[in-house]
């Protein structure tokens, strides 16, 4: 589940690779596989209540996210995601750091996941991993405690998280970030790494996990073209495509 600004579904780089809802008929204003979201065929907007996650505006962001997890490979052309085939569910809350609104859209890859589990994978959606390359610098963990609580509740039915951390080159342990300073065991909170190593955003001994590469990726862009990435933004989504290629061929006990 990619939650950010939207996301241009149609870009070559992503065909067969994004989730669609196919047990909804597209707008015809009716929940049809009742699951509580009227239309939801392409995902959810957590701002509009409908399924329009298209990118317009700053939705490149959101592109380019989507193409560092999962564009396609081995195809001759443009770039590779982490994850070459996979279905990545599109989320659009448009960076809303109201904890409602956040809760709002962690929650339909929620009750997605929570339908697959309780039919034995019969309707629903295999959930395994969110992406959020957005937060709220500075932001303290007790100021959002359901947004915190929420992760420990989508991990117990199986969604993993990954988040972005601040770009500042602070500590996070006393300045604070949403989500990252949140202590759930179920959400892993990233920062940004050059070529060479060198850490370009947050960290924190207890809040962040790691650090992976974020600086000058190269990755989709909307108007299905290509574009330089870079940040804390560019480093989560390469941790939820590994966590997805993970899924793809697990051992009997994983």
């Amino acid at each position: 589940a990619v939650i950010y600004d939207g996301c241009q579904v149609n870009h070559h780089e992503l065909q067969g690779n994004i989730w669609s809802n196919h047990a909804e008929n597209p707008n015809n204003a009716l929940d049809d596989d009742g699951n509580g979201y009227v239309d939801d065929y392409w995902g959810w907007n957590s701002n509009t209540l409908d399924d329009n996650v298209a990118a317009n505006g700053a939705g490149a962001h959101g592109t380019a996210v989507a193409g560092i997890v999962g564009a396609r490979g081995n195809n001759n052309t443009g770039v590779t995601g982490v994850s070459w085939n996979i279905k990545m569910m599109i989320i659009r809350n448009n960076f809303n750091t109201n904890e409602a609104n956040v809760l709002a859209a962690y929650g339909y890859a929620l009750k997605q996941r929570k339908i697959y589990n309780q039919t034995n994978g019969q309707a629903g959606a295999f959930v395994v991993a969110s992406n959020a390359s957005w937060g709220l610098d500075n932001g303290q963990a007790s100021q959002a405690p359901l947004w915190c609580a929420f992760y420990d509740t989508l991990g117990q039915h199986g969604i993993l998280n990954i988040a972005a951390t601040t770009n500042n080159n602070v500590n996070v342990n006393t300045a604070g970030d949403l989500p990252t300073s949140c202590p759930s065991d179920y959400l892993v909170s990233v920062t940004n790494l050059n070529r060479f190593g060198t850490l370009f955003g947050g960290y924190g001994s207890s809040t962040i996990d790691l650090g992976t590469f974020g600086d000058g990726v190269y990755t989709l862009a909307n108007n299905s073209s290509y574009s330089a990435f870079g940040g804390t933004s560019g480093a989560a989504p390469h941790v939820a495509g590994a966590i997805a290629l993970l899924y793809s061929a697990p051992c009997s006990g994983f």
